[in-house]
C-alpha cells in the first residue's frame, strides 16, 4: 500500500496531532477512562478531547487530518466517533520514509 508521503507528513507537522497519534499507540494507558475497549473499537472524540484540552471543533479537525493521511480509522457508534491508528499504513509510510531518505 502506498501513503501520499506529503499528505501524512502535513498532518504530522502539528505537534497536538502528532502528540494524539503517539497516544493512540497505547490507548489502553492514554485513555483510561474509555469505557468500551479502546483497542477494539477505538477512542472517543471527547476522550481525546479531554486529553488534549483543545475543542471539540479543533479535535474534529485534527482527526480528520489524521484521517486523510489514512493515518487512523474511524467508526461511529450512534452519535460518537472513535479513531484508533491504522498501523498498516503507519508501517508502510515508515518503510517508504526509509527507501527515500
Amino acid at each position: 500500500m502506498s501513503i501520499d508521503i506529503n499528505e501524512a507528513l502535513k498532518a504530522l507537522d502539528n505537534p497536538a496531532r502528532l502528540a494524539i497519534l503517539g497516544w493512540l499507540k497505547n490507548p489502553r494507558k492514554n485513555f483510561p477512562k474509555q469505557e468500551v475497549d479502546p483497542e477494539d473499537v477505538g477512542v472517543c472524540v471527547s476522550i481525546i478531547q479531554e486529553r488534549a484540552g483543545l475543542s471539540q471543533s479543533t479535535i474534529s479537525l485534527y482527526m480528520a487530518s489524521l484521517q486523510r493521511a489514512q493515518l487512523v480509522t474511524s467508526q461511529r457508534i450512534g452519535p460518537w466517533t472513535y479513531y484508533k491508528r491504522h498501523e498498516k499504513n503507519i508501517a508502510a509510510l515508515l518503510k517508504q520514509l526509509r527507501d527515500l531518505i
